[in-house]
């Protein structure tokens, strides 16, 4: 399996690991998040995706969504689907594709020609998508949110999505014994705690608290790092030194 996290800020400008937003690929067809995914690579490269699952509706996760959509659209019937949460989707409808915001392309669509196809996932029911099988877990956030655990033959991965503390994701990757790797949030630094607490997201020191509910440890990748914030976030788990620590990068191809 390759997990790849896509870049937010263009190769040149200094800021090519600070991420801005947030989109992963899984493999070569699967997408989870759409933050960045309408702004990275070419069109060639995009067209590719044909499936999107989104963990929330906060605009770091669904804001280039329309533009992936257009750039994307070829005429077919072959259009990507979009797998998201009852509220997920219901946003989408409502805040999105309103005719406001963004044309309304879910109206526009064709049965020939269809912008694009939603689809609802369940809690905690898996489905399975191009080799992959991938299971929507609640996790906790100020917003209803999934994390996912992604499996393929012999092999797992876990991306947790926005989150505070939080456990029912824990407990299916403890049930998980070929998991690999879990990529993991670690938003803000140990003197923003307050704002990370309130927004139910995590610093460096409740990301290793929440590493340390598996009972194995498989690699650690904290990401969502505020790019303000970037270095010193960084230090901090460092210093904690989990075993199987990563930063993670943009545009590195992790594979388990």
């Amino acid at each position: 399996m390759k997990v790849v996290l896509l870049p937010s800020s263009v190769s040149g400008c200094g800021l090519r690991q600070h991420q801005f937003l947030t989109s992963f690929r899984v493999n070569d067809s699967v997408a989870i998040d759409a933050g960045s995914l309408g702004l990275a690579g070419t069109v060639q490269d995009q067209a590719g995706i044909k499936h999107v699952l989104l963990t929330h509706t906060h605009i770091d996760h669904i804001g280039s969504l329309p533009i992936f959509v257009e750039n994307i659209f070829d005429g077919s019937s072959n259009c990507v689907t979009i797998y998201g949460s009852e509220a997920v989707l219901t946003c989408l409808q409502s805040d999105v594709f309103n005719d406001r915001v963004w044309p309304d392309m879910i109206r526009l669509s064709t049965p020939e020609a269809p912008f694009l196809k939603l689809a609802l996932l369940e809690s905690e029911k898996p489905i399975e998508l191009d080799g992959l099988r991938i299971t929507p877990i609640p996790v906790d956030h100020v917003v209803p949110t999934f994390g996912f655990l992604v499996e393929e033959e012999g092999t797992a991965v876990l991306i947790a999505g926005d989150t505070g503390p939080t456990e029912a994701i824990w407990q299916y990757a403890n049930r998980t014994p070929n998991l690999k790797a879990v990529f993991l949030e670690a938003t803000f630094p140990e003197s923003l705690a307050w704002l990370a607490e309130v927004s139910k997201h995590l610093t460096p020191s409740l990301f290793a608290r929440e590493i340390r509910k598996l009972e194995r440890q498989p690699g650690a990748v904290p990401t969502h790092i505020q790019a303000r914030c970037r270095e010193q976030v960084i230090r901090e788990p460092e210093a904690l030194r989990l075993p199987g620590l990563e930063i993670g990068e943009i545009d590195k191809v992790h594979t388990s």
